[in-house]
């Protein structure tokens, strides 16, 4: 196996024996030979398209969740990938039978592949993984643009989901993973990786408009850390629909449902706050799942990433669901929502009803919910708060939490900062500062949680409108500086999409992504002055004079 797609990669190289996330060298393989074959799909896709046979709405869907099947903690199950390579097999006949005859060119090698041979897998993957490709820089720029694809994926399943689709982001999807069997010239493929940055706004801002098209805006709210006294069920990973149709089907039943993770700001949205039996959110970021399911005591639903390898220890293994993409070897599955039904949670409820409630781990609570549509309702307070000098900088800390101890790094920034400062952040990096007690300015709380990794879109959205009402030329301009912690692919995704607005002097950390060479570094750096977070003092002092 090779896989460097996440943050904690072996080494800061490279996963090649077992990944650090605990994913098997099969898994990996399995992964790589599906990735193979959704390149497959690509490439017939955008073919048949060129020659008139039009097949990018089913392909795009199709493609964007086999990608996301592949994100970190995700997918640790080989049975359920071998499926996911058949079907991928199968669907690449149909759209082979579907433009045959009708296109020209010679087609790429993962659109001809097909075997029935199981055994035959493995031996398949060796050859057609990341380290297929020699070339250190046109390795980097594909995986960059893999790897952002795969985020993009995520949030356009999301919101498909939700009824919100869009034929140009399945059909750039399409494209540009097809590009990545072509020999392109450097100059190509970084334009292939930009173009990424533009899809994954749109993608964000699609999935924006079908979150709260269907639960409202999110609103300035309180959400309780203690525990109640009936037995629980604890919904982790970014799923709305799925959060939906579990506060509904446990109404009345004595069970209260409780987030975890990044599930945190479904807390924030209007239409969930109806049922008196969502208590509020259990625990913390992903990456300490293993000891907060076990204290939870109840039954958990993992909706989307970031599952993580359950320990033997641990007793909680008959008590998790997994449902949509996720799969893990042995835990209960809640299979799909078939047309016009919702998903039938009653073994997760009925699995509750005979559990403990669960074990207190804090109490107290924490405020969130500042997305655009609610800060952009703060604007003149903000505004003011600006022009007055009580508010000197916004920091932007969004992104992604993960066990390495050099995240601590962002804690000690959020309590180093200027008074003076507001922490803008998004997604689960926020756990590592969201329960300081950072005080406000003029009422105005000093870290603005805009939700899921998503909502950086948000943030985007509110930098533009402040951008606009001081009548600058560009967010560059604006008291901002940003100072993003990552972990897998999403953060990818969000990454270029700020690359994509034009966003320079970003930090990233806490180390640079292994996927991206020194060559291409360089070309970051020289376009954009990315730059790797450094000690906390230098950092905030730099941040603090716009540097």
């Amino acid at each position: 196996m090779f896989c460097f797609q996440c943050q904690e990669t072996a080494k800061g190289t490279g996963c090649t024996v077992k990944g650090v996330c605990g994913k098997e060298e099969t898994t990996a393989n399995l992964q790589d030979l599906l990735i193979f074959n959704l390149k497959g799909i690509a490439v017939l896709a955008s073919k048949g398209k060129a020659a008139g046979v039009d097949v990018i709405k089913e392909s795009g869907f199709f493609v964007a969740q086999g990608l996301f099947t592949t994100i970190t903690n995700v997918n640790f199950n080989d049975a359920n990938l071998i499926e996911w390579i058949k079907k991928a097999q199968e669907f690449k006949k149909g759209l082979k039978s579907k433009i045959e005859g009708k296109v020209s060119g010679a087609l790429d090698d993962s659109a001809l592949w097909f075997s029935d041979d199981e055994a035959s897998y493995q031996e398949k993957a060796k050859t057609v993984g990341v380290l297929a490709t020699e070339n250190e820089d046109v390795r980097s720029l594909r995986e960059l643009l893999v790897i952002g694809l795969k985020g993009i994926a995520a949030y356009a399943d999301h919101a498909a989901i939700l009824g919100v689709e869009k034929d140009e982001i399945y059909e750039f999807i399409l494209n540009s993973l097809a590009s990545t069997t072509e020999n392109l010239s450097v100059d190509e493929m970084v334009g292939w990786v930009l173009k990424a940055g533009e899809c994954a706004v749109t993608t964000m801002a699609a999935l924006d408009q079908a979150n709260t098209s269907a639960y409202g805006n999110p609103e300035i709210t309180e959400v309780n850390i203690g525990v109640g006294k009936n037995p629980g069920i604890l919904i982790s990973g970014h799923d709305l629909k799925d959060m939906e149709e579990l506060l509904k089907q446990t109404e009345g039943t004595g069970v209260d449902v409780y987030t975890h993770g990044e599930m945190l700001p479904a807390n924030y949205y209007p239409a969930f706050k109806k049922y008196a039996h969502l208590k509020g959110n259990y625990g913390n970021a992903w990456w300490k799942q293993n000891d907060e399911f076990e204290s939870f005591n109840g039954a958990i639903l993992m909706t989307t990433n970031c599952i993580i390898p359950i320990k033997k220890k641990n007793t909680y293994q008959d008590r998790i669901f997994t449902t949509g993409v996720v799969s893990y070897p042995g835990v209960k599955h809640i299979a799909d929502r078939e047309p016009g039904k919702a998903k039938d949670f009653s073994q997760v409820i009925e699995t509750a009803k005979k559990c403990a409630p669960p074990q207190e781990i804090e109490t107290g609570k924490i405020v969130g919910g500042f997305a655009h549509n609610q800060v952009l309702a703060l604007a003149d307070k903000v505004i003011e708060a600006v022009k007055s000098g009580a508010i000197k900088r916004f920091i932007v800390m969004a992104g992604c939490d993960g066990r390495q101890k050099a995240r601590g790094y962002f804690t000690e920034v959020a309590e180093k900062l200027p008074k003076d400062t507001i922490i803008l952040t998004a997604g689960c990096a926020k756990y590592r500062y969201n329960k300081l007690n950072l005080g406000d300015i003029g009422g105005i709380p000093r870290v603005l949680d805009a939700g899921q990794c998503n909502d950086c879109y948000s943030l985007a959205v509110i930098a533009m409108k402040l951008r606009d009402a001081f009548g600058l030329g560009h967010i560059n301009d604006l008291p901002l500086s940003f100072d993003i912690g990552w972990y897998e692919q999403k953060a990818v995704a969000v990454l270029l999409a700020l690359l994509h607005l034009q966003v320079k002097g970003i930090r990233l950390g806490p180390t640079l992504p292994a996927f991206v060479s020194p060559g291409v570094l360089k070309v970051l750096v020289e376009n954009f002055d990315i730059k790797p977070i450094g000690e906390v003092e230098a950092d905030i002092e730099a941040m603090m004079a716009g540097k």
